[in-house]
């Protein structure tokens, strides 16, 4: 019978590792990476049947593709801290591991933003592949929304993972700022051509395709807020983007 790895990073994540780690105890081997947390996160972890590595992240790509090496077997299921998985998708999971017709299979996430479940705005259900076969499935080694290459077929399982990304409105805004720093930062680096009149354009189609077209507006207030957001993002994206192009172009003429 083909055995399952979960493989789990971390980055002071004391207040859900526990609760991520309790979902997946009946797998067959459990991995966790950290980048080096100061809190009680790796604490907590060796109190569990866990392996713990440590890492500092570089680029998330990267950064996840060495994680998965680590794995000693076949399957891996990957998750973040703030994750956990349901008993029905653990059945599913048992059963998918049995056949190699598929090279790897997305899953559900049921996003949550305080004890609000997003059910709109294309938050749910926001399948991605996090079940695959160690050995032919791989991430681009890119800083911000790598890309997953897959060897072979990917099929769909039905059941969600829990996912407890946000405990407030805060962490999500956080959430918006570190992404958007590191998206300015992709498009400087791979040479993206961004003018005000495009960046414009992305942030409006960004809110209305979002509240309007995938129906945020079902969500209330936190619909509204998530499609603002979204618009914020491209905003920010662009603006941090001319002041690391300006900061670039000042320290080449220093030097």
């Amino acid at each position: 019978m083909a055995k399952l790895s979960v493989v789990i990073l971390t980055k002071n994540e004391e207040s859900c590792i526990g609760a991520c780690l309790d979902s997946v105890k009946w797998a067959d081997e459990i991995i966790v990476v950290d980048d080096e947390s100061t809190d009680r996160t790796a604490e907590i972890v060796k109190t569990h049947n866990a392996k713990l590595f440590f890492r500092k992240m570089d680029i998330e790509g990267k950064h996840r593709n060495w994680a998965y090496a680590q794995a000693k077997n076949p399957w891996v299921l990957s998750l973040d801290a703030d994750e956990t998985v349901t008993p029905e998708l653990k059945v599913e999971i048992e059963e998918a591991i049995t056949t190699d017709a598929f090279a790897a299979y997305d899953i559900p996430l049921r996003n949550f933003i305080s004890n609000y479940w997003v059910r709109y705005g294309g938050w749910y259900p926001a399948s991605k592949v996090r079940l695959f076969q160690k050995d032919k499935f791989k991430y681009e080694e890119a800083p911000v929304h790598p890309r997953a290459f897959i060897e072979g077929k990917c099929g769909h399982l039905k059941s969600d993972i829990i996912h407890r990304g946000y405990p407030d409105l805060e962490h999500f805004l956080n959430s918006v700022n570190r992404q958007s720093t590191l998206e300015a930062r992709k498009w400087l680096e791979t040479g993206r051509k961004m003018t005000l009149v495009w960046a414009s354009w992305r942030a409006l189609d960004r809110f209305f395709r979002r509240y309007l077209r995938k129906k945020a507006y079902k969500d209330g207030m936190y619909g509204f807020v998530i499609a603002f957001f979204d618009t914020l993002y491209q905003i920010l994206s662009y603006v941090k983007f001319l002041e690391m192009r300006r900061n670039l172009k000042e320290k080449n003429k220093a030097g």
